[in-house]
């Protein structure tokens, strides 16, 4: 009884995987070009950026409110990296906008690329992307907790701040 009900989770597992799969293709696929090409050139860039960053783990790739989607889930290290076509040949990098990641890469990247308020990175489909500088906020996105756990954890106590060392 119990190894049918393994089983038949493992199926919902694999047939959900499936159909995310499909669904990701059939919302690339649906992307006008140039467009497209741009968007498939972030998902690679992020996805190998993941593969390349320390403490990110496995990578979860889904649709969230009709985005490509990519999530740290396994190692909860990062926060939630969207990607998607916003108009003509223009597409966006989206990040959590109750984090400080957008004004980070204003500071860092103040003349590279147009910032739509607190929540994207904005880029033209017919440019070339800036894969290191690019692969560098990405790579803070998707260890945004991990660095924010490593901040708190540093940071002196506020009895240490005031100066008493007891």
């Amino acid at each position: 009884m119990v190894r049918a009900s393994k089983n038949a989770a493992k199926s919902k597992i694999a047939a959900n995987s499936h159909a995310s799969t499909a669904g990701l293709d059939a919302v690339f696929n649906a992307y006008p070009q140039p467009a497209r090409s741009s968007l498939l050139a972030l998902r690679r860039l992020i996805l190998d950026t993941a593969k390349t960053t320390t403490g990110v783990g496995r990578i979860e790739e889904a649709l969230k409110w009709g985005q490509p989607s990519y999530l740290t889930s396994e190692s909860r290290s990062g926060s939630t990296v969207r990607i998607d076509h916003v108009d003509g040949a223009q597409v966006a990098i989206y990040f959590h906008c109750q984090t400080d990641l957008v004004a980070t890469f204003r500071e860092l990247y103040p003349d590279k690329w147009s910032y739509g308020g607190n929540r994207c990175i904005l880029l033209s489909a017919d440019d070339r992307i800036d894969e290191a500088a690019l692969r560098h906020c990405i790579a803070l996105a998707l260890t945004y907790h991990l660095n924010k756990r490593k901040r708190h954890a540093t940071a002196p106590s506020p009895a240490r701040r005031a100066g008493n060392r007891s």
